[in-house]
């Protein structure tokens, strides 16, 4: 019925990132009985906002505190990592979950995380080939060679053949990498040339295609629930706009992207009804019976947790007993 992403950005005018890692390991455990169905995490590195660097670290506490709900590292910026030293971190959190967390692949496009980890940005899509190949590799618990030597991850995962490993990315290559490796494909933009492209490059490589998920741009990534809309939009106004208008700046002159709303004020943001709404709790039971999914984001923009709570709890108090009623 909902989802929960946690990104962990704490702006200066939020609240303090130890009460916000603290707050989402508390709010995961809250909503694993509740009708959660799963919780994202995602990677960025030297964010300013110290958007969260190490999500394997924080899927870890969350785990350890559930025992239904499912994970999903999306994405998990390979070319950043060891992918032997990925792969044991990984196998280790498929034991710590009983098999509970996926993992979404992407390259990044962040000049300075790749300068941060000394990986050439020109050399990326090379890098990524050659350490997504030995991170399937290293995730099936067998001995393969590396670079020239032998490699074995051990203890063998929990999940036979690994944890799920999908590709996500915005253009016709990456889709054809996705299909290339034999991996589901999550798309930032929902253009026809990257299914076609991924049904295209399967079937050059013999393979069944996986899953292609396309976003909708029509539909939010981040909503909360008031009582009083125009009320929660001048306290969540500020943290929105400040998750609005960072990721719109590292995309700079991307028009595609799904996920990024444009406004620059927060009048501006909730005009614009994209990624980012404030809906009634009549709104958000209307979109839940026509898409199914909740896309909630309870911390964003480093919303202080006592701000955070009655929200989210109102969306299974008043929303998911009025969609079950309807």
């Amino acid at each position: 019925m909902f989802m929960m992403r946690f990104d962990m950005r704490a702006p200066g005018f939020g609240a303090p990132a130890c009460d916000l890692y603290r707050c989402a390991i508390e709010m995961v455990e809250w909503a694993d009985d509740k009708g959660c169905a799963f919780v994202a995490v995602s990677e960025h590195h030297a964010s300013p906002d110290g958007y969260l660097p190490s999500p394997l670290v924080l899927a870890s506490a969350m785990a350890a505190r559930t025992r239904h709900v499912h994970f999903v590292v999306a994405a998990t910026l390979l070319p950043l990592h060891d992918p032997v030293r990925l792969a044991e971190d990984m196998v280790v959190l498929d034991h710590v979950s009983g098999g509970r967390v996926s993992y979404v692949i992407g390259l990044g496009y962040r000049p300075e995380e790749y300068a941060m980890f000394g990986v050439p940005m020109d050399a990326r899509a090379a890098v990524m080939e050659r350490k997504l190949a030995a991170l399937l590799e290293a995730l099936r618990g067998e001995p393969f060679e590396y670079d020239g030597r032998r490699v074995h991850v051990t203890p063998a995962p929990a999940t036979p053949g690994g944890p799920r490993v999908a590709y996500g990315g915005g253009s016709p290559a990456a889709a054809r990498r996705a299909a290339r490796f034999g991996l589901d494909f999550f798309a930032q933009t929902d253009g026809d040339d990257l299914e076609r492209a991924y049904r295209e490059e399967a079937a050059r490589c013999g393979r069944e295609p996986g899953t292609c998920m396309l976003p909708d741009p029509r539909e939010p990534v981040i909503v909360f629930v008031a009582d009083d809309v125009d009320a929660a939009w001048d306290e969540l106004g500020p943290h929105l706009l400040h998750d609005a208008i960072t990721y719109a700046a590292w995309n700079e002159g991307d028009t595609r992207i799904a996920s990024i709303s444009r406004g620059t004020t927060v009048e501006e943001l909730r005009a614009e009804n994209g990624a980012h709404r404030v809906m009634s709790v009549a709104d958000a039971v209307a979109h839940v019976r026509r898409t199914g999914l909740l896309p909630l984001h309870p911390l964003c923009g480093g919303l202080p947790p006592e701000v955070a709570w009655p929200y989210l709890r109102r969306v299974v108090t008043d929303v998911l007993p009025a969609v079950a009623a309807g």
